[in-house]
Protein backbone atom coordinates (compact mmCIF):
# COMPACT_ATOMS: atom_id res chain seq x y z
CA UNK A 1 0.00 0.00 0.00
CA UNK A 2 1.42 3.40 -0.67
CA UNK A 3 1.52 5.53 1.98
CA UNK A 4 1.32 9.90 1.27
CA UNK A 5 1.44 12.43 3.57
CA UNK A 6 -0.92 15.38 2.99
CA UNK A 7 0.86 17.89 4.48
CA UNK A 8 4.16 17.94 1.97
CA UNK A 9 4.30 20.18 -0.42
CA UNK A 10 1.64 22.93 -1.24
CA UNK A 11 -0.08 20.69 1.64
CA UNK A 12 -3.39 20.94 -0.37
CA UNK A 13 -6.71 18.89 -1.42
CA UNK A 14 -5.04 18.29 -5.05
CA UNK A 15 -2.79 15.77 -2.92
CA UNK A 16 -5.88 13.81 -2.04
CA UNK A 17 -7.45 14.26 -5.50
CA UNK A 18 -4.16 13.21 -7.35
CA UNK A 19 -4.31 10.10 -4.87
CA UNK A 20 -7.58 8.81 -4.95
CA UNK A 21 -7.32 9.52 -9.58
CA UNK A 22 -4.14 7.18 -10.13
CA UNK A 23 -5.34 4.59 -7.55
CA UNK A 24 -8.55 4.02 -9.94
CA UNK A 25 -6.42 3.72 -12.82
CA UNK A 26 -3.33 1.71 -11.52
CA UNK A 27 -5.70 -0.01 -8.99
CA UNK A 28 -3.55 0.49 -6.47
CA UNK A 29 -4.38 0.76 -2.51
CA UNK A 30 -3.24 3.87 -0.87
CA UNK A 31 -3.32 5.66 2.46
CA UNK A 32 -2.87 9.53 3.22
CA UNK A 33 -2.01 10.95 6.65
CA UNK A 34 -2.48 14.31 8.06
CA UNK A 35 -4.66 15.55 5.10
CA UNK A 36 -4.57 19.40 4.39
CA UNK A 37 -2.65 19.81 7.89
CA UNK A 38 -1.43 23.39 7.32
CA UNK A 39 -4.80 24.78 6.26
CA UNK A 40 -7.33 27.44 8.54
CA UNK A 41 -9.28 24.35 8.57
CA UNK A 42 -7.33 20.99 8.70
CA UNK A 43 -8.78 17.39 7.19
CA UNK A 44 -11.76 16.65 5.10
CA UNK A 45 -13.87 19.31 3.90
CA UNK A 46 -17.70 18.33 2.02
CA UNK A 47 -16.08 18.54 -1.38
CA UNK A 48 -13.65 16.33 -0.55
CA UNK A 49 -15.65 13.62 0.76
CA UNK A 50 -17.60 14.09 -2.47
CA UNK A 51 -14.54 13.30 -4.39
CA UNK A 52 -13.55 10.22 -2.39
CA UNK A 53 -17.35 9.17 -2.39
CA UNK A 54 -17.68 9.74 -6.38
CA UNK A 55 -13.93 7.61 -6.87
CA UNK A 56 -15.53 5.05 -4.28
CA UNK A 57 -18.27 4.64 -6.48
CA UNK A 58 -16.88 4.39 -9.97
CA UNK A 59 -14.43 2.10 -8.36
CA UNK A 60 -16.34 -0.37 -5.76
CA UNK A 61 -13.90 0.99 -2.97
CA UNK A 62 -13.37 0.15 0.47
CA UNK A 63 -12.69 3.30 2.45
CA UNK A 64 -11.65 4.08 6.10
CA UNK A 65 -11.57 7.50 7.22
CA UNK A 66 -14.51 9.41 4.79
CA UNK A 67 -15.72 12.21 7.62
CA UNK A 68 -16.41 15.61 7.67
CA UNK A 69 -12.23 16.79 9.64
CA UNK A 70 -10.34 13.35 9.48
CA UNK A 71 -7.07 13.78 8.52
CA UNK A 72 -6.48 10.45 7.70
CA UNK A 73 -7.99 7.85 4.78
CA UNK A 74 -7.24 4.67 3.19
CA UNK A 75 -8.37 4.04 -0.01
CA UNK A 76 -8.64 0.52 -2.21
CA UNK A 77 -10.18 0.40 -5.43
CA UNK A 78 -11.57 -2.76 -7.16
CA UNK A 79 -11.65 -1.97 -11.61
CA UNK A 80 -13.70 1.35 -12.21
CA UNK A 81 -16.53 1.08 -14.03
CA UNK A 82 -18.43 2.87 -16.90
CA UNK A 83 -21.94 4.50 -16.12
CA UNK A 84 -24.28 7.14 -15.74
CA UNK A 85 -23.37 8.81 -12.25
CA UNK A 86 -24.77 12.02 -10.48
CA UNK A 87 -22.97 13.43 -7.75
CA UNK A 88 -23.86 16.59 -5.42
CA UNK A 89 -21.15 18.14 -3.73
CA UNK A 90 -23.68 20.47 -1.52
CA UNK A 91 -23.57 23.95 -1.30
CA UNK A 92 -20.68 25.74 -3.81
CA UNK A 93 -18.41 23.31 -3.41
CA UNK A 94 -16.18 22.80 -6.42
CA UNK A 95 -18.22 20.74 -9.35
CA UNK A 96 -14.89 20.93 -11.50
CA UNK A 97 -12.49 19.35 -8.61
CA UNK A 98 -15.21 16.67 -8.14
CA UNK A 99 -14.62 15.48 -12.23
CA UNK A 100 -10.79 16.04 -11.77
CA UNK A 101 -10.81 12.86 -9.33
CA UNK A 102 -13.00 10.63 -11.70
CA UNK A 103 -11.74 11.99 -15.16
CA UNK A 104 -8.86 10.06 -15.51
CA UNK A 105 -10.36 6.83 -14.78
CA UNK A 106 -13.39 7.32 -16.99
CA UNK A 107 -11.74 8.19 -19.83
CA UNK A 108 -9.88 4.90 -20.06
CA UNK A 109 -13.05 2.70 -19.65
CA UNK A 110 -14.24 0.24 -21.37
CA UNK A 111 -17.35 2.33 -22.46
CA UNK A 112 -19.12 5.71 -22.37
CA UNK A 113 -19.96 7.42 -19.23
CA UNK A 114 -22.14 10.55 -18.17
CA UNK A 115 -21.87 12.22 -14.96
CA UNK A 116 -24.05 14.83 -14.23
CA UNK A 117 -22.12 16.99 -11.16
CA UNK A 118 -24.52 19.57 -8.99
CA UNK A 119 -22.69 22.37 -6.82
CA UNK A 120 -20.36 25.35 -7.64
CA UNK A 121 -19.15 25.63 -11.62
CA UNK A 122 -17.11 28.90 -10.67
CA UNK A 123 -15.34 28.97 -7.56
CA UNK A 124 -12.43 30.90 -6.29
CA UNK A 125 -9.18 28.36 -5.90
CA UNK A 126 -10.60 25.97 -8.40
CA UNK A 127 -11.32 25.46 -12.05
CA UNK A 128 -14.19 27.31 -13.43
CA UNK A 129 -15.84 26.15 -16.29
CA UNK A 130 -15.28 28.20 -18.62
CA UNK A 131 -11.66 27.26 -17.82
CA UNK A 132 -12.50 23.53 -18.53
CA UNK A 133 -14.74 23.65 -21.46
CA UNK A 134 -12.30 26.31 -23.20
CA UNK A 135 -8.71 25.44 -22.66
CA UNK A 136 -8.34 21.67 -20.72
CA UNK A 137 -10.93 19.71 -22.68
CA UNK A 138 -9.61 20.18 -25.91
CA UNK A 139 -5.87 19.65 -25.44
CA UNK A 140 -7.34 15.97 -23.01
CA UNK A 141 -8.49 15.19 -26.90
CA UNK A 142 -5.67 15.88 -28.81
CA UNK A 143 -4.03 12.83 -25.86
CA UNK A 144 -7.23 10.83 -26.67
CA UNK A 145 -10.37 10.58 -25.07
CA UNK A 146 -13.42 12.59 -26.47
CA UNK A 147 -14.87 15.02 -23.21
CA UNK A 148 -17.19 17.61 -23.47
CA UNK A 149 -18.84 19.74 -20.77
CA UNK A 150 -22.04 21.79 -20.67
CA UNK A 151 -23.39 24.30 -18.31
CA UNK A 152 -26.85 23.52 -17.14
CA UNK A 153 -26.73 26.33 -14.61
CA UNK A 154 -24.15 28.06 -13.18
CA UNK A 155 -23.67 28.21 -9.36
CA UNK A 156 -21.34 30.98 -7.73
CA UNK A 157 -20.00 30.85 -4.71
CA UNK A 158 -21.47 30.78 -1.73
CA UNK A 159 -25.27 30.00 -3.06
CA UNK A 160 -23.84 27.16 -5.48
CA UNK A 161 -26.50 25.28 -7.04
CA UNK A 162 -25.19 24.76 -10.67
CA UNK A 163 -25.14 21.92 -12.34
CA UNK A 164 -22.75 20.72 -15.26
CA UNK A 165 -22.87 17.64 -17.34
CA UNK A 166 -20.30 15.93 -18.86
CA UNK A 167 -20.30 13.58 -21.38
CA UNK A 168 -16.45 10.86 -21.78
CA UNK A 169 -16.12 8.71 -24.72
CA UNK A 170 -12.87 6.90 -23.77
CA UNK A 171 -10.02 6.06 -25.67
CA UNK A 172 -8.37 2.97 -26.35
CA UNK A 173 -5.08 4.61 -26.00
CA UNK A 174 -3.56 7.97 -25.52
CA UNK A 175 -1.31 9.64 -27.47
CA UNK A 176 1.95 11.75 -26.51
CA UNK A 177 1.25 15.65 -26.12
CA UNK A 178 3.75 17.80 -27.45
CA UNK A 179 3.07 21.84 -26.98
CA UNK A 180 6.27 24.22 -27.53
CA UNK A 181 4.52 27.27 -29.36
CA UNK A 182 1.62 28.80 -28.77
CA UNK A 183 0.99 29.85 -32.77
CA UNK A 184 -0.69 33.11 -33.99
CA UNK A 185 -3.34 34.52 -31.94
CA UNK A 186 -6.84 33.89 -33.42
CA UNK A 187 -9.25 35.57 -30.85
CA UNK A 188 -9.31 37.48 -28.13
CA UNK A 189 -12.38 37.70 -25.55
CA UNK A 190 -12.89 39.04 -22.23
CA UNK A 191 -16.53 38.12 -20.90
CA UNK A 192 -17.31 39.55 -17.82
CA UNK A 193 -20.67 37.47 -16.30
CA UNK A 194 -23.38 38.65 -13.32
CA UNK A 195 -26.12 36.97 -12.26
CA UNK A 196 -28.31 38.42 -10.03
CA UNK A 197 -26.15 41.56 -10.03
CA UNK A 198 -26.27 45.50 -11.53
CA UNK A 199 -24.54 45.08 -14.98
CA UNK A 200 -22.90 48.47 -14.41
CA UNK A 201 -20.50 45.75 -12.17
CA UNK A 202 -19.57 43.85 -15.63
CA UNK A 203 -18.86 47.25 -17.81
CA UNK A 204 -16.72 48.41 -15.06
CA UNK A 205 -14.74 45.67 -15.21
CA UNK A 206 -14.18 45.57 -19.31
CA UNK A 207 -13.14 49.09 -19.37
CA UNK A 208 -10.15 48.49 -17.64
CA UNK A 209 -9.71 45.11 -19.32
CA UNK A 210 -9.97 47.39 -22.40
CA UNK A 211 -7.79 50.36 -21.37
CA UNK A 212 -4.86 48.10 -19.63
CA UNK A 213 -4.65 45.41 -22.74
CA UNK A 214 -5.79 47.81 -25.58
CA UNK A 215 -8.59 45.81 -26.42
CA UNK A 216 -11.30 46.92 -29.06
CA UNK A 217 -15.35 47.23 -27.50
CA UNK A 218 -16.11 44.28 -30.23
CA UNK A 219 -13.59 42.05 -27.74
CA UNK A 220 -15.80 43.07 -24.86
CA UNK A 221 -18.80 40.97 -23.78
CA UNK A 222 -21.13 41.85 -21.11
CA UNK A 223 -23.25 38.36 -20.52
CA UNK A 224 -26.44 38.28 -17.65
CA UNK A 225 -26.91 35.21 -16.42
CA UNK A 226 -30.93 34.82 -14.94
CA UNK A 227 -30.84 30.95 -13.44
CA UNK A 228 -28.39 31.21 -10.88
CA UNK A 229 -28.99 30.29 -7.15
CA UNK A 230 -27.44 33.64 -6.07
CA UNK A 231 -25.32 36.73 -6.96
CA UNK A 232 -22.23 36.08 -8.73
CA UNK A 233 -19.70 37.62 -11.09
CA UNK A 234 -16.69 36.25 -12.91
CA UNK A 235 -14.43 37.91 -15.03
CA UNK A 236 -12.96 35.48 -17.94
CA UNK A 237 -10.06 36.49 -20.38
CA UNK A 238 -9.59 34.01 -23.05
CA UNK A 239 -6.96 33.88 -25.65
CA UNK A 240 -7.39 31.80 -28.53
CA UNK A 241 -4.15 30.90 -30.47
CA UNK A 242 -3.22 27.91 -32.86
CA UNK A 243 -2.58 25.90 -30.63
CA UNK A 244 -3.95 26.46 -27.65
CA UNK A 245 -6.63 28.06 -25.47
CA UNK A 246 -5.73 30.24 -22.21
CA UNK A 247 -8.55 31.30 -20.32
CA UNK A 248 -7.59 33.54 -16.94
CA UNK A 249 -10.65 34.59 -14.43
CA UNK A 250 -11.35 36.23 -10.98
CA UNK A 251 -14.18 36.46 -9.43
CA UNK A 252 -16.22 39.44 -7.46
CA UNK A 253 -16.27 39.74 -3.83
CA UNK A 254 -18.12 41.15 -1.03
CA UNK A 255 -15.90 44.13 -0.26
CA UNK A 256 -13.38 44.30 -3.90
CA UNK A 257 -13.95 47.11 -6.05
CA UNK A 258 -14.81 45.63 -9.51
CA UNK A 259 -11.36 47.63 -11.13
CA UNK A 260 -9.71 45.77 -8.40
CA UNK A 261 -11.16 42.37 -9.66
CA UNK A 262 -10.55 43.39 -13.57
CA UNK A 263 -6.92 44.35 -12.54
CA UNK A 264 -5.83 41.12 -10.69
CA UNK A 265 -6.57 38.88 -13.81
CA UNK A 266 -5.40 41.51 -16.95
CA UNK A 267 -2.18 40.92 -14.46
CA UNK A 268 -2.50 37.25 -15.18
CA UNK A 269 -3.37 37.91 -18.50
CA UNK A 270 -0.58 40.69 -19.47
CA UNK A 271 2.21 38.12 -18.34
CA UNK A 272 0.75 35.47 -20.53
CA UNK A 273 0.69 37.74 -23.52
CA UNK A 274 3.89 38.80 -22.76
CA UNK A 275 6.03 35.56 -22.05
CA UNK A 276 7.47 35.26 -25.88
CA UNK A 277 5.16 32.45 -27.45
CA UNK A 278 4.97 30.09 -24.07
CA UNK A 279 1.79 27.86 -24.91
CA UNK A 280 0.70 27.16 -21.25
CA UNK A 281 -0.05 28.71 -18.58
CA UNK A 282 0.68 28.21 -14.56
CA UNK A 283 -3.10 26.49 -13.87
CA UNK A 284 -3.11 24.62 -17.18
CA UNK A 285 0.20 23.05 -16.80
CA UNK A 286 -1.24 21.49 -13.51
CA UNK A 287 -4.28 20.40 -15.43
CA UNK A 288 -2.09 18.30 -18.45
CA UNK A 289 0.47 16.31 -15.80
CA UNK A 290 -1.77 13.28 -14.99
CA UNK A 291 -3.12 12.67 -18.54
CA UNK A 292 0.39 13.30 -20.21
CA UNK A 293 1.76 10.86 -17.46
CA UNK A 294 -0.88 8.27 -18.30
CA UNK A 295 0.37 8.76 -22.40
CA UNK A 296 3.61 7.81 -20.90
CA UNK A 297 5.18 11.10 -22.23
CA UNK A 298 4.90 14.44 -23.78
CA UNK A 299 6.25 18.03 -23.40
CA UNK A 300 5.34 21.58 -23.38
CA UNK A 301 6.69 24.87 -22.24
CA UNK A 302 5.38 27.24 -19.34
CA UNK A 303 5.89 29.79 -17.13
CA UNK A 304 7.29 29.08 -14.09
CA UNK A 305 5.88 26.00 -12.29
CA UNK A 306 3.99 26.87 -9.26
CA UNK A 307 4.26 24.61 -5.73
CA UNK A 308 1.07 23.02 -6.51
CA UNK A 309 2.49 21.67 -9.58
CA UNK A 310 5.46 20.52 -7.89
CA UNK A 311 3.48 18.59 -5.55
CA UNK A 312 1.22 17.29 -7.91
CA UNK A 313 4.49 15.76 -9.85
CA UNK A 314 5.18 14.28 -6.44
CA UNK A 315 2.06 12.77 -6.10
CA UNK A 316 1.71 10.95 -9.71
CA UNK A 317 5.69 9.32 -8.86
CA UNK A 318 4.05 7.48 -6.31
CA UNK A 319 1.70 5.62 -8.14
CA UNK A 320 3.22 6.33 -12.10
CA UNK A 321 6.67 4.74 -13.06
CA UNK A 322 7.21 7.91 -15.23
CA UNK A 323 9.82 10.74 -14.80
CA UNK A 324 8.76 14.17 -14.54
CA UNK A 325 11.43 16.86 -15.23
CA UNK A 326 10.70 20.42 -14.95
CA UNK A 327 13.90 22.85 -16.46
CA UNK A 328 14.63 26.71 -16.59
CA UNK A 329 15.29 27.33 -20.38
CA UNK A 330 15.48 31.20 -19.82
CA UNK A 331 13.67 33.48 -17.67
CA UNK A 332 10.09 32.61 -16.93
CA UNK A 333 10.46 30.22 -19.92
CA UNK A 334 10.38 26.46 -18.19
CA UNK A 335 10.13 23.32 -20.13
CA UNK A 336 8.54 20.03 -18.48
CA UNK A 337 9.40 16.71 -20.13
CA UNK A 338 7.38 13.12 -19.08
CA UNK A 339 8.42 10.05 -19.83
Amino acid sequence: MITIDGSRGEGGGQILRTALALSLVTGRPFRIENIRAGRRKPGLMRQHLTAVSAAAQIGHAEFKGGEIGSMRLAFAPRPAEAGHYHFAVGTAGSTTLVLQTVLPALMLADGPSELVLEGGTHNPMAPPFDFLERAFLPLLGKIGPNVTATLDRPGFYPAGGGQVTVRIEPAKALRKLELLERGHVVSRTARAAVANLDPKIAERELKVVGEKLGWPKESLKVAQLRDSHGPGNALTIEIESEAVTEVFTGFGERGVTAETVAERVVGEAKEYIEADGIPVGRHLADQLLIPMALAGGGKFRTLEPTPHTQTNAEVIREFIDVEIRMSEQAKDDWAIEIG
